[in-house]
């Protein structure tokens, strides 16, 4: 072993002992190692930063913003809202939900998709009485399986795409994955309908969150019949059917004046006020089907500020705020604080005044409306909590199907060949920003900056290890491990390897470090190269043992309530099940 090789093995080793210790994030543990690497001499300075251009890095960062955009469509949020009220029985619901996130993190990135039905989990489990952890480790299990469908479903997929056109001169493109990743999908589909069951807690709930601590409610609101709504002339029961019985009316305000009485067969006119009573999710429903337009409790609206960011924040009423005993009227709210008290919740007490009449107390919940420049600041100095920012765009219009359509284009222009991957998700994601579908600042907020550096950053340093003859070491050490094993045993070598370093090096990290070292081993054992990629791949996208090697994993342990040692409890035969079914699927796609 030369002195440069073991600095690069030295330099890798640290960076696994880094990330294991997680005190520091990786984004840093990346460039740290990279800064090593330029000193130690395994990088080269005029290569230090080629990492940054790398196709890698484009496709990644188009990819979250186009998922993004899809997931603010809310298109499938809105059927599973439907569904949520039909699904009966326990593996019917786990297999609509584990479906549907499978099938759409083939198609977006896998935490994007996750965090886009998990709502409706949430909200099944709640109806059923269950508690959440039945759903969302399998749904989590199942993003991770969905995203090894495609090339653009996890970013493992998109490193080893690129590692086989270095090596051959031809990339995997986009479905390539589908043979083994839907193979993958339906069995691990299938376990988790019959395992989770036995095998997850059944007694868990999420720890409370500030919301809950403080009691939130459902909120009271009002939102006006504007002359082009769809609801004119229909009933408050037709209403209610429209808006998935998402909401209640608490009474109609006509010329001025409050009716009580909201039977069912009330026809709703033009330039009627609707008091509603619902969450803050379920009045945007309901707002947005019905064509209604949210009251304002000022006389100007806050859109008409001009092109600021405008953006919805949950504050509550401290007992010592200066407002308490006023209401949104007689503190003139917009014109001296820029800000819209749009809902009021009440310890869940049903509002007969006016919003904006209502002498606010100690403890109420507000959604106010305003700048995001200025809201946090307006909100401290009225002796407000804040407790979160929402994604809700009340009584806007979405963009629900552009955002599909663009991309299904981008998918079907690389699946043919007819694009680069990297310019048909750029330019997707710049039209998903030039249409609508997302604003620049929330493109920005969606691409994940940290993965960005990481990636850009360890490129140079996994190349090091080709570069310094490390990967080469390597793949005769695995070759004469391998001696004597049938090729089925090669194959399944490589998976394991990656699938156990994947938890304590990040995915990606893994697929930068571990696909040369495939493919020189495949080199060494006389083989073709494309079974061993994929297997790097395979357990690279496959952490079911740990809640912190992949982001999906993490993203449902507070919600579901779960510790540590749930996720090995169904994660390790989930790993079993899929080396056992992935080599002979793999070896049958791609015949070495």
């Amino acid at each position: 072993m030369t002195l440069l090789q073991s600095y690069a093995f030295a330099i890798i080793l640290g960076m696994m002992v880094l990330f294991i210790w997680g005190r520091l994030r990786y984004d840093v543990v990346a460039m740290l190692a990279l800064a090593v690497s330029i000193a130690a001499g395994t990088v080269a300075p005029q290569d230090a930063f080629s990492g940054f251009s790398d196709d890698i890095v484009i496709i990644v960062g188009s990819a979250l913003v186009v998922s993004a955009a899809v997931a603010r469509s809310h298109l499938i949020e809105v059927l599973l809202r439907w569904l949520a009220r039909r699904l009966s029985g326990y593996r019917v619901q786990l297999l609509v939900l584990v479906g549907t996130v499978t099938v759409l993190s083939a198609l977006i990135k896998n935490i994007g998709a996750l965090a886009m039905m998990m709502p409706a989990a949430l909200k099944i489990a709640k109806k059923s009485g269950a508690s959440p952890a039945l759903y969302l480790m399998p749904m989590a299990f199942g993003s991770l399986l969905g995203g090894l469908i495609t090339m653009v479903g996890t970013s493992p997929n998109i490193i080893v795409s690129r590692v086989r056109e270095e090596l051959t001169g031809e990339p995997f493109r986009m479905f390539d994955y589908a043979p083994v990743g839907l193979g993958l999908s339906a069995v691990g589909m299938v376990f988790l309908m019959f395992a989770s069951r036995y095998l997850l807690p059944h007694d868990r709930r999420a720890t409370a969150s500030l919301g809950e601590a403080v009691n939130i409610s459902d909120y009271n609101s009002e939102a006006s019949v504007p002359p082009d709504a769809v609801i004119i002339g229909k009933t408050i029961g037709e209403f209610l059917g429209l808006a998935d019985g998402e909401v209640t009316v608490t009474g109609v305000i006509r010329d001025g004046a409050r009716r009580p009485v909201t039977l069912p067969e009330h026809v709703i006119r033009e330039g009627d006020i609707l008091q509603l009573r619902g969450r803050p999710d379920g009045l945007e429903l309901a707002v947005k089907k019905a064509g209604l337009t949210l009251a304002r409790q000022d006389k100007q609206k806050p859109a008409e500020r001009g092109a600021e960011r405008i953006g919805v924040i949950e504050a509550v009423v401290k007992g010592t705020s200066p407002i308490i005993g006023q209401s949104a009227t007689r503190l003139h709210l917009f014109d001296e604080q820029g800000i819209n008290l749009v809902a009021l919740s009440r310890s869940g007490k049903r509002m007969t005044e006016r919003i904006g009449d209502t002498a606010l107390e100690p403890g109420d919940v507000l959604l106010l409306q305003g700048s995001l420049a200025i809201l946090p600041d307006r909100i401290l100095a009225l002796g407000l909590l804040p407790l979160a920012e929402r994604e809700l765009r009340l009584g806007s219009v979405r963009r629900d199907v552009l955002p599909v359509v663009i991309l299904a284009a981008a998918m079907g222009l690389t699946a043919f060949g007819l694009v680069p991957v990297a310019i048909a998700f750029f330019g997707a994601a710049l039209a998903m920003v030039l249409t609508g579908a997302i604003s620049p600042e929330a493109a920005y907020e969606a691409i994940e900056w940290p993965i960005l550096v990481m990636l850009g950053a360890l490129i140079p340093v996994s190349e090091a290890l080709q570069t310094t003859g490390g990967a080469e070491l390597i793949g005769d050490l695995l070759s004469a491990v391998a001696t004597g094993l049938p090729v089925w045993g090669a194959v399944a070598l490589i998976m394991m390897v990656a699938m156990a370093v994947t938890p304590f090096l990040n995915n990606a990290a893994t697929v930068l470090v571990m696909a040369p070292i495939a493919a020189i081993f495949a080199n060494r054992l006389g083989l073709a190269p494309d079974a061993f990629l994929m297997a790097v791949a395979v357990g690279a996208g496959c952490d079911f043992l740990t809640p912190i090697g992949h982001q999906c994993n993490t993203l449902v342990m507070g919600p579901g309530g779960y510790r540590f040692g749930d996720y090995a409890r169904l994660g390790a035969p989930l790993s079993v099940l899929v080396v056992v079914a992935g080599v002979p699927l793999i070896l049958a796609v791609w015949p070495i």
